[in-house]
């Protein structure tokens, strides 16, 4: 149990108001909705939350967007206006009620809302709460509640003409005219999903509707507005909070407060605590001390558990609760430390003392639509993230604020949040209606996410500030208006964005664009701040670039991949199977991609057979590069403290730069970040004439361990080995065993031998294990290995593999022919006569007898 031990609240003057109490009431109104487009005139059932291609799919007309190249022939949705309707019903005990509220939680994006035919809502904001003070329009009984959209482009259309010159957005496709006219980009104008517009990882569909929830708030008395817990100290006997209570009255009366915690185990940690307040009109914050003795603290993944506390707050007026809200909480100390060291200026996220390598990846929105992503699909992504060793995800700036249920899960998880606000490669207008928007939708978003302990950074922008210095965009601007642009920037990242955090949410760092310096130096340079790395993949630069980076904190870097076939299958038809063909290409929204994939592939790897054996290679080509460079910033800890790869997820099927696929399968990258992100890696490594044995230790404290290093040929043979004792040291990397290179090879041909490395514990258990190759693949003569291979099931849903061969077997690919499952493992090198054992949990009700006839095996060697 966890007792509070002080709560105190100021007492308001006001004479009371006797009165029958209310308790405040919240009526969904997500039901009974219908749509149509705007001059048309049947009407068509809706789903809300949602939007107009949602339902546009679900009544049957139009064809799946994200299909083949759908795309193009649905760009007339975004150019086009639309309306929903619902009819709803209102009690005589809700109309009694002195304030009725309508309350839209998301609307996308330029709605005008009327309610019994009265106009009572316009919005322009797809990330801001509407509220609506609707008691004159309501009456008993039925009411009607109509949503008018325009068009997010038409609405805007004018405005670079009436400007005098277009604001940049280079993945703006209406300048990239991938889909559709050509023409000034429009998205910087509106306050909606700039990844709506397209990307070059996603299509062009924007769309319009209803996408958050919509209800209908009654209360009388008073209301509670916001439960805020403040962390003023903490100590390991002692939690030291500020709870701030915001509420509204209409009147004076004398009401009760009732606060109450419970622990983390769920149970109630005190007594509930009441205390009696005199309430008067307006709004009010009440700051109520709260402490907690012995607290548990919140760690990220791989550092301790993620306790968390719940804190309710009910008012309550003769016996009747008039409103309550609730806060889930977790204890913990976070900054990011910055100091001047021989390399420059650290960055790195340190949590309750302990300074943490933040291991993740960048997050997009999971759908084109993004109501369509279910607390499902969230939890799989992100369960996938911990299982992969992360224990950070960037929300990117061109997407979303993301659902509750995302930083639940990240509190949940242990992921920590690093929080982009939704602006990215894109410069904005600067006029005073522009501003104020933004301004009240971080004041709702940063009001909205401030209690969750995983998040841990707010960042004003993706790559704006980067863009400025180094893509030439003063020059795109023109000089007659470059002032006025980068003045309009300076005013919304240096001054708006942070005025808000100081009066919302001051415990946390302000960074003002992703990369950056905080303006100490150039953005995305080495000494200072955090960095984007595209000079491989981009620039064409060979992956050994990667080794040459020795940032700070690497914030974004990627490589392309295709999906694998099976996901291929649900976006395309056999006759797409080309690279060449124009579905493959519709999929492939970077215009340089698909060249300079190939160009990759053909540096390090044969020309692959077929197309399916394409797919696979890209994968595993993706995953050796974003290997090579993880391992290389985790071996410069703590000079490095970062690694975010480009990108965890996908919006839609297609090549990309994601780890797992649209559909939710994992491609060789997250199995491979699964083994480059352990806890504990060793990582040989080639420098000069010599091999270096890095161990890299996440662990908090020193581990006994023993390395033991073995060349090996392709059929097995032990050419050379050695092993050493080692005292691993905590939250550190350093190399352990150099041995020279000649040493290691004794003469024998680079290009067939492999080196093994292994570190296990003082109990004989393995830590962890790599491979290491001396050629690429395309000069090494793999041998065509045949798998001996061995099922046996452990429960009604769970089958161990086990896999062995006589010769060395690169990067095996597991699947199955029909159906879906989850291999914990794939894509490993299966080293000669080592057995592997992998668990497989089908999708489906299956018997080892029908896995064994739907297994299909692939390695490197097959590919070619």
């Amino acid at each position: 149990m966890v007792p509070l031990l002080g709560l105190a609240v100021a007492a308001l003057a006001g004479p009371a108001k006797p009165a029958a109490p209310a308790a405040k009431t919240t009526q969904a109104l997500t039901s009974g909705w219908r749509f149509r487009q705007v001059g048309k005139e049947a009407w068509t059932p809706a789903t809300v939350p949602g939007c107009v291609h949602t339902d546009l799919l679900a009544a049957g007309q139009i064809p799946d967007p994200l299909y083949r190249d759908n795309e193009l022939q649905l760009q007339w949705i975004g150019k086009v206006d639309w309306e929903y309707e619902t009819t709803f019903t209102v009690t005589p005990e809700t109309l009694q009620q002195t304030n009725l509220e309508l309350v839209f939680q998301g609307l996308d994006t330029y709605a005008d809302v009327t309610l019994n035919e009265v106009a009572v809502l316009h919005t322009d904001n797809m990330f801001r709460e509407w509220r609506a003070s609707v008691k004159p329009q309501l009456r008993v009984g039925p009411n009607r509640l109509h949503v008018r959209f325009r068009s997010p482009l038409n609405e805007v259309a004018g405005l670079p003409a009436k400007a005098g010159f277009s604001l940049y957005a280079g993945n703006d496709e209406q300048s990239m005219t991938v889909v559709g006219e050509k023409g000034p980009p429009l998205s910087p104008y509106t306050r909606k999903a700039p990844y709506q517009y397209g990307w070059d990882w996603g299509p062009r569909l924007v769309t319009s509707g209803i996408w958050q929830p919509v209800q209908l708030e009654a209360w009388t008395e008073a209301r509670l507005k916001n439960l805020h817990l403040v962390q003023r100290t903490l100590t390991p006997k002692l939690a030291e909070l500020t709870t701030e209570v915001e509420y509204e009255a209409v009147a004076a009366t004398t009401a009760t407060l009732q606060l109450e915690a419970r622990g983390a185990d769920g149970q109630l940690a005190h007594p509930a605590i009441t205390q009696t307040v005199s309430l008067t009109p307006g709004r009010h914050v009440l700051t109520v001390p709260l402490q907690v003795e012995k607290p548990q603290r919140w760690f990220p993944a791989g550092y301790g558990a993620q306790p968390l506390y719940t804190v309710t707050a009910q008012l309550i007026l003769n016996g009747q609760t008039l409103d309550k809200t609730s806060q889930r909480i977790g204890l913990r100390t976070l900054e990011v430390r910055r100091q001047a060291d021989q390399y420059g200026k650290s960055f790195e996220f340190v949590v309750n003392g302990l300074p943490i390598f933040a291991k993740g990846a960048n997050w997009i929105p999971a759908d084109i639509f993004p109501n369509r992503v279910t607390p499902g699909k969230y939890r799989q992504l992100l369960q996938a993230a911990k299982d992969a060793n992360m224990n950070m995800v960037r929300v990117w700036g061109g997407g979303i604020y993301e659902n509750d249920v995302f930083y639940d899960l990240c509190d949940e998880l242990g992921l920590l949040v690093w929080q982009d606000f939704m602006f990215a490669c894109t410069f904005y207008p600067g006029d005073d209606a522009f501003f104020s928007n933004v301004r009240q939708e971080a004041t709702d978003q940063v009001r909205r996410l401030r209690h969750h302990p995983s998040l841990a950074i707010w960042v004003g922008n993706n790559e704006n500030e980067v863009a400025w210095q180094d893509w030439n965009m003063p020059a795109i601007i023109g000089a007659a208006h470059q002032k006025q642009v980068w003045g309009d920037y300076l005013r919304l990242f240096n001054d708006l964005l942070p005025t808000v955090l100081r009066e919302q949410d001051p415990s946390r760092l302000y960074w003002p664009s992703s990369p950056s310096a905080n303006y100490e130096d150039l953005a995305s340079r080495q000494r200072n701040g955090d960095m984007h790395y595209w000079a491989v993949w981009a620039g064409t630069e060979p992956l050994s670039a990667y080794e040459q980076q020795v940032p700070r904190f690497m914030s974004e870097y990627g490589f392309q991949s295709f999906p694998e076939l099976k996901s291929v299958q649900q976006y395309a038809q056999p006759a797409d199977f080309d690279l060449a063909s124009p579905v493959m290409r519709q999929h492939q929204r970077s215009q340089a991609g698909n060249p300079r994939l190939l160009e990759y592939l053909r540096r390090d790897f044969r020309e692959p057979r077929d197309f399916p054996a394409f797919l696979y290679v890209s994968q595993v080509l993706q995953a050796h590069a974003i290997k090579l460079a993880a391992e290389h910033l985790r071996r410069n800890r703590p000079r490095v403290m970062g690694s975010l790869y480009w990108q965890l997820n996908d919006c839609w099927g297609g090549a990309s730069w994601s780890s797992i696929d649209y559909y939710g399968r994992w491609k060789a990258l997250q199995y491979y970040a699964r083994r480059f992100y352990a806890p504990v890696l060793v990582s040989p490594h080639e420098e000069g004439d010599t091999v270096r044995f890095y161990v890299v230790s996440d662990r908090t404290a020193a581990v006994p361990a023993r390395l033991q290093v073995r060349l090996l040929d392709f059929n097995g043979k032990v050419l050379y080995k050695q092993a050493r004792a080692l005292q691993i040291e905590p939250l550190a990397s350093r190399s352990y065993l150099d041995i020279p290179r000649t040493k290691l090879l004794q003469g024998h041909d680079p290009k067939q031998v492999v080196l093994s490395c292994e570190v296990q514990g003082a109990d004989g258990t393995m830590l962890t294990a790599n491979t290491h190759y001396f050629a690429p693949p395309k000069d090494m003569n793999l041998p065509a290995a045949r798998i001996a291979t061995t099922w046996k099931q452990l429960s009604d849903s769970t089958f161990q593999l086990t896999l062995k061969s006589k010769q060395l077997v690169r990067d095996v690919n597991l699947t199955l022919a029909q159906g879906d499952g989850f291999f914990e493992d794939n894509y490993f090198d299966l080293l000669p006569g080592q057995a592997r054992r992998v668990i497989l949990r089908p999708a489906a009700s299956t018997s080892a007898a029908e896995l064994r006839q739907r297994l299909r095996v692939q390695s490197l060697a097959d590919a070619f």
